[in-house]
């Protein structure tokens, strides 16, 4: 278990996390003090499912499409 002062976990948090996926537990300290422990998740063994919140059964093929007045509005023709 490696400990790392703050202003370096601020630094290098992105490393960090990476290291903490791949298994290691690293120790935050402040002044020397350990205030914090990063380390892995558990891995999930069921795939996450939609909650279908918003009940949409449907997207339509066009739906990211803009329509002429949109266009018309950006360019400043309206």
């Amino acid at each position: 278990m490696n400990q790392v002062n703050l202003y370096d976990a601020k630094t290098n948090l992105s490393n960090l996390v990476d290291r903490a996926a791949a298994g290691e537990e690293v120790i935050i300290a402040k002044n020397g003090v350990p205030l914090a422990k990063l380390g892995p998740l558990p891995k999930q063994e069921v795939p996450r499912e939609p909650a279908h919140a918003l009940e949409i059964s449907y997207i339509a093929e066009d739906f990211d499409e803009a329509d002429a007045e949109t266009i018309a509005l950006f360019n400043g023709s309206l």
